[in-house]
């Protein structure tokens, strides 16, 4: 039993291993889209505004940018403040452009990426007759994220953090729960008289386990440094298990008890790993 135990820490670990190098030059990076409904009939540039007032030399590569626009732009920046494309990032790199690309539904989508999209930023847009819209300070609480400005309502609504982070956590936890449930029919222990110890040791490990790092993937993203935490995490979690479950479970030995507490959390994080990514990409869509 003890070697079985010490094969499967050591599979889980050598994934660690094989996910660092796999991820070790990737990652994902932050993200703001700004979509814009009932936009402007006419000519109109928006920007982030980032803290600091800009002093260097302009950055943006102003081909194809009509420079009476631009220049009202940048005059309307209000002072402490810093165009992020319009003028240049005073701290990391960031793309996006100030004309946005048309959306499905009539709206405008401009998307801002890369390491330099700011945490605290307001978001300015002036159009060609003249108009100016400057929102208050904003906070980007994820990693990445969906903000909607209504033109004509001059407003500036975040999509709600609540969503995602409900995504995030029933997608991972709920299919842990099927798994828990599936392999204990196959090891053949009761479902009527343990389905209740299973439930309830599983709300305490894995959810709390799939709580916490539901929230580290919204606010981190899943990348190698996710892995690395996941893995020794899932062991943690099996070996609790393993112990709650020897002394729990009902109608087989401690031994069979022990073996399906290490099966069935190979195989819920196994699951992680497939499932961790497409669900992250699925809940910072909603945000």
């Amino acid at each position: 039993m003890k070697r079985r135990f010490r094969a499967a820490i050591l599979m889980l670990l050598l994934t660690v291993l094989l996910t660092t190098v796999v991820f070790a030059d990737s990652g994902p990076k932050p993200q703001l889209a700004v979509r814009v409904v009932h936009a402007p009939q006419e000519a109109y540039y928006l920007d982030l505004l980032d803290e600091g007032t800009y002093t260097g030399a302009y950055e943006t590569n102003e081909t194809g940018l009509d420079p009476a626009l631009l220049q009202a732009f940048r005059a309307a920046i209000p002072s402490g403040w810093h165009g992020c494309i319009s003028q240049g990032s005073t701290r990391a790199p960031i793309w996006g452009d100030l004309t946005g690309q048309a959306g499905e539904n009539g709206e405008m989508l401009h998307t801002f990426r890369y390491v330099g999209v700011p945490q605290t930023y307001r978001i300015l847009m002036v159009t060609q007759s003249g108009e100016v819209f400057l929102s208050d300070v904003l906070q980007r609480d994820t990693l990445q994220s969906i903000v909607t400005v209504d033109w004509a309502a001059k407003t500036v609504e975040p999509q709600p953090v609540y969503r995602g982070y409900a995504l995030q956590f029933l997608a991972t936890f709920v299919p842990t729960l099927v798994i828990e449930f599936l392999v204990l029919l196959l090891f053949g222990f009761s479902l009527r008289e343990n389905w209740k110890t299973v439930l309830l040791v599983n709300f305490l490990t894995q959810g709390l386990l799939h709580g916490c790092f539901s929230f580290f993937a919204l606010q981190s993203g899943v990348s190698w440094f996710y892995f690395l935490l996941f893995f020794p995490a899932e062991a943690v979690v099996t070996l609790i298990e393993s112990c709650v479950y020897a002394r729990t479970l009902r109608g087989r030995s401690k031994r069979r008890a022990v073996l399906y507490a290490i099966c069935a959390n190979v195989c819920s994080a196994a699951l992680g790993y497939v499932l961790a990514e497409p669900v992250w990409h699925l809940a910072a869509s909603l945000l």
